[in-house]
Formats: C-alpha cells, structure tokens, sequence
C-alpha cells in the first residue's frame, strides 16, 4: 500500500534528520513515488505526522487497557506484562520511539507536541491504575508513582537511545541495531521485572515515599 510506504518512508527520515530537517520531498523521494501522492493521502508534513503517531500508538493503548482489566492476571504479573510491552514496543519500534522522545522538543507544531504527550500521559495513568490495583490489594507499597512510571519507561529508552554505549560496554562494537535487540532485549526485561518488583513489593516498606 502506498499509504503505508509513505508512512514508513516518513519514520526513517524523522527519526535520522527529525521532523524539522525532513521536507516533503525527502519522504517522495525515500518512497519512491511523486510529492503528489503525499498531498492526496496526507494533505501536509504536519498531517502526515500526525498519521504517522496514530498509524503506530493506536494499538498501544489498547494493549494497556487490556492488561490493566485482564481479571486473571494478579498485579504483579501485569506488572511484568507492562515491563515486556515497553520493552518490546520500544526497541523493535526503535525509529518511532527516536521521534517520540529525542525529536519532541524540536517539532514546533503545538498541536502535535500535545498529542505526543497525551499519548504518553494515558499510557502512564493505565498503568498508575495497575500499581493503585496493587496498593488496594496490599501487594504494593506506598510509592512515588510519577517516578516508578518513569524507571521502567527511562530505562528502556535509555537502552534504545545510546546503542554505541552498551555495545562498548557488552564489547560487540560490531552489532547492528537487530543484532543489539537480541543481545540485550530479554537482559533489559529481567532487569527491569527484577527491579519493579522490588520497589513495589509491600514487604519492602521501609521508609513513607514522597508521593502517592
């Protein structure tokens, strides 16, 4: 589909030259087809941006909610299911994540900032309701909420964002990004559970958080 290939088309150049360094003819020329077809399918950059954050958020939502509402699973185990979400989401979608974190503050549009954060914001409060589901059960303590959401958010972008330097690190300077993913994507889950399930566990309550 040509819709989907102009999408496509778009991600790689805003991910590598951000938003404001990709014009429309960039995106023509990188799908491969006359600035035309974006005008038919998208109507401008900005437009196509926006189809662009829709054509890949839309599911994600769902995913939490559906997580979140899932009457078997205990909290702690959709806590587990939130860590492989981001993780996976993250870095196998690592362009869109690039323009969804390091190209925000950079894009001028005001409306799209806002709707870049607003999908942030309910992603945060499905899972804020996950860890509240777990403080009424008396599976979680007392926690700065704002922050433990960032933790398991902060750590998986930090992983995607700075490859050069766990490669170092892992000593395979060599890898692509894919080979990366596999090396480090199951290590950044069982981190990540590891530590969340240690911050929230109620047994763990040994000082009164700051918030929440």
């Amino acid at each position: 589909m040509k819709r989907e290939k102009i999408l496509e088309a778009a991600e790689e150049l805003f991910a590598e030259k951000s938003y404001e360094g990709t014009s429309i003819r960039d995106i023509a020329q990188k799908a491969g087809i006359n600035i035309a077809m974006i005008s038919y399918y998208f109507g401008s950059k900005e437009k196509l941006l926006e189809a662009l954050i829709d054509y890949r958020s839309s599911y994600a939502g769902g995913i939490l909610e559906a997580i979140n509402k899932d009457g078997v699973l205990d909290p702690v185990q959709k806590m587990d299911r939130v860590v492989d979400f981001y993780v996976e989401r993250v870095l196998v979608n690592h362009r869109f994540h690039n323009i969804m974190s390091r190209q925000l503050s950079m894009i001028s549009e005001k409306n799209l900032r806002e709707k870049m954060l607003n999908i942030k914001l309910q992603n945060a409060e499905t899972i804020k309701k996950i860890i509240q589901e777990g403080q009424r059960k008396k599976m979680f303590r007392k926690v700065d909420m704002e922050l433990t959401i960032a933790t398991i958010i902060g750590v998986v972008s930090q992983v995607a964002l700075s490859k050069s330097f766990y490669c170092k690190i892992m000593k395979a300077e060599d890898l692509n990004f894919d080979d990366y993913v596999v090396q480090i994507k199951d290590r950044v889950k069982t981190h990540l559970k590891q530590l969340i399930r240690a911050h929230l566990d109620n047994r763990n309550a040994t000082a009164q958080p700051a918030a929440n």
